[in-house]
């Protein structure tokens, strides 16, 4: 459909026309994100910030939970900024939403507080991808390889156990440049990631075979077609997409990195590949601009089962039961804090 004036938008040189997001519902969506939580879940986020003042409690939410978990958040952001946030807190409990590796390695770095998450079952399949024993079997099997364990952190407290050091989509590069030149590196679990980092730094890497199912869901045609329908806005993948999808992004980066770019970049819409929550703080902070979900061969959905099992009702029962608690053996706990304690000191 030929566009009118009135449908335009100019930024500069730059022409944008609203309609096709006006057809597609998403000019619509944006606008709904805009809104205040349903007056029926007043109360309970009411109830929930006096439990939180009650128990001296710290909200953590990570970037892809639903919006009315962020909203009620101390803190919404990636792993590596959630990582900061837990290893400095003075709370006395941790509530984190997201999904089981997060919220231990929250109680990794602090055995003495009381950590719960909403959902016990909320899991993560790139963290199942790499159960401890096979990464031990592994690594006994190859002892000649004298590998330097880089975990992506979207790992169990057993593998980071099992791991030289930890990393975030937001500072692998800078943790794989740090390694130790003498040594052959596995990267476990995401290949994906593995992949990228592969080619942004040029250092070897043996990669594990895991993926995050999500972000494998989004395929080249979808993005082909996606950019051909807004080809004036920049595409911005996560670097857990496939190599096929990254090729197409303008920008590869971590979610926390996506705030900056779309931010200091130009254009008034973007096409986000990644997770659907992260769409959500995007609206929140840029109001002004529009950000476009970027689909997949079946549609524009792509939702984190394990990261939409936590609702505020689960959030509002953790905090008034301080349970489920999540609860580690003390010699995993106290190995498994080194190489989270590395990260940190190389991401300062």
């Amino acid at each position: 459909m030929r566009s009118t004036r009135s449908d335009l938008v100019h930024e500069g040189n730059f022409v944008w026309s609203h309609r096709p997001l006006i057809e597609s519902g998403i000019l619509a969506s944006a606008a709904d994100s805009l809104d205040s939580m349903p007056t029926l879940g007043v109360d309970l986020v009411e109830e929930i910030l006096e439990l939180k003042r009650d128990r001296n409690a710290l909200i953590l939410a990570h970037n892809y939970q639903v919006k009315e978990i962020q909203d009620v958040a101390d803190y919404v952001g990636d792993s590596l900024g959630l990582s900061y946030q837990a290893a400095q807190t003075d709370a006395d409990v941790i509530a984190f939403c997201g999904v089981h590796f997060m919220a231990e390695t929250a109680k990794i770095l602090n055995p003495t507080k009381t950590v719960v998450l909403p959902d016990l079952d909320a899991g993560c399949s790139l963290s199942e991808s790499c159960p401890p024993d096979k990464l031990a079997a592994y690594l006994q099997q190859h002892a000649d390889k004298n590998y330097y364990v880089i975990a992506y952190i979207n790992c169990s407290a057993g593998v980071k156990a099992l791991s030289d050091v930890i990393c975030t989509s937001g500072n692998a590069m800078k943790i794989v440049n740090a390694a130790p030149q003498d040594r052959n590196i596995l990267f476990v679990p995401d290949e994906n990631l593995g992949s990228w980092v592969i080619e942004q730094t040029g250092r070897n890497m043996t990669l594990w075979r895991g993926n995050c199912y999500v972000h494998v869901e989004f395929t080249r045609e979808a993005i082909e077609r996606i950019k051909a329908e807004y080809p004036d806005a920049p595409v911005v993948a996560h670097p857990e997409c496939t190599y096929a999808v990254r090729i197409l992004a303008d920008e590869v980066c971590s979610t926390e990195k996506m705030i900056s770019y779309c931010r200091a970049h130009p254009s008034p819409a973007f096409v986000i590949v990644t997770e659907s929550g992260m769409l959500h703080r995007l609206r929140r902070e840029m109001p002004n601009k529009i950000f476009i979900p970027g689909p997949t061969d079946h549609c524009a959905c792509a939702d984190c089962r394990f990261m939409k099992m936590n609702t505020l009702e689960k959030l509002h029962a953790a905090l008034l039961n301080l349970q489920p608690e999540i609860i580690l053996p003390e010699p995993i706990r106290a190995r498994a804090e080194l190489p989270i304690r590395r990260m940190l000191e190389l991401s300062a």
